[in-house]
């Protein structure tokens, strides 16, 4: 019985490798990987931001609304400046966390820069917790393809 089942896994495997051998090999596009940063694994060096509730909580809630505006446009021109590559709220949870960003700049620093043109963060009504990310450097190519699938803005 162990010889059988050894010898089922053994052709699995080989059945495996000759599938993955049949997917045709993408050309490599030596100007798109060097436009997008890419090292030869096509990754790249970016920063992951997780916003969460701020310490300051003693904002009225005409102010609050007035900084999330801020928030959400300082968004938009962070995007048209290809700084910032993803961003979304976060469910409920436990950690007040409320989102994340996915910001293009490899520099904890410049990150912090650019967080500081975002009102509610600047007013500390979200707090930012920054940490090196290292992903596809052909992340930023979604988003020509956001604005073709999105029905209304927010």
């Amino acid at each position: 019985m162990k010889k059988l089942f050894l010898m089922t896994c053994i052709l699995c495997s080989l059945l495996h490798v000759k599938a993955q051998d049949k997917k045709p090999k993408v050309a490599f596009d030596e100007a798109l990987a060097k436009k997008l940063g890419a090292d030869n694994y096509g990754m790249k060096m970016y920063v992951l931001v997780i916003l969460k509730t701020g310490s300051n909580t003693t904002e009225t809630k005409a102010k609050t609304d007035s900084l999330f505006a801020g928030h959400m446009a300082n968004m938009g021109k962070l995007v048209e400046m290809n700084k910032l590559i993803v961003a979304g709220p976060m469910g409920k949870n436990d950690k007040s966390y409320r989102g994340i960003f996915i910001l293009n700049t490899k520099s904890i620093d410049e990150a912090k820069q650019l967080l500081e043109t975002d009102p509610a963060v600047k007013s500390r009504v979200l707090d930012a917790e920054l940490y090196n990310w290292y992903g596809s450097a052909a992340l930023p190519e979604y988003l020509p393809f956001h604005d073709k699938i999105q029905k209304s803005s927010f």
